[in-house]
C-alpha cells in the first residue's frame, strides 16, 4: 500500500555532494527496513544501502565511507547523503520499502556525476 517518491537528484561534479529524499505515503514505514538501489541502462539494479527499523545501516562496498543512509519516522521519510561522488555513481536511484524483498519502490531520480 505504500507509495514512495524520490527527490534531490541532479547533475553534480566529481567530488561533490547530493542529498536524496524519499517520502512515503499510504502506510507508516517505522516498522520496515528502508533502502536505496541504483540502476544504469543495460545493467541489473544494484543495492546501495539499507537501514533497519532499529537504525542499523548496511552499505555496498562501492559506497561505504561516502554515502550515509538515514530515516525520520516522524516524517515518514528516508534519506541518502552522498559525498565525494564519482562518475561511476551516475545512475537512476530508487528508494525501497521492505527487506529482503521490497514491497514498494519509488519512481527513481537521476543522479549524474560529470565534469
Amino acid at each position: 500500500q505504500v507509495q514512495l517518491v524520490e527527490s534531490g537528484g541532479g547533475l553534480v561534479q566529481p567530488g561533490g555532494s547530493l542529498r536524496l529524499s524519499c517520502a512515503a505515503s499510504g502506510s507508516r514505514i517505522s516498522g520496515n527496513t528502508m533502502g536505496w538501489f541504483r540502476q544504469v541502462p543495460g545493467k541489473q539494479r544494484e543495492f546501495v544501502a539499507r537501514i533497519s527499523s532499529g537504525g542499523i545501516s548496511v552499505y555496498s562496498d562501492s559506497v561505504k565511507g561516502r554515502f550515509t543512509i538515514s530515516r525520520d519516522n516522524a516524517k515518514n521519510a528516508e534519506y541518502l547523503q552522498m559525498n565525494n561522488l564519482k562518475p561511476e555513481d551516475t545512475a537512476v536511484y530508487y528508494c525501497s520499502a521492505g527487506w529482503p524483498t521490497p514491497f514498494g519502490w519509488g519512481q527513481g531520480t537521476q543522479v549524474t556525476v560529470s565534469s
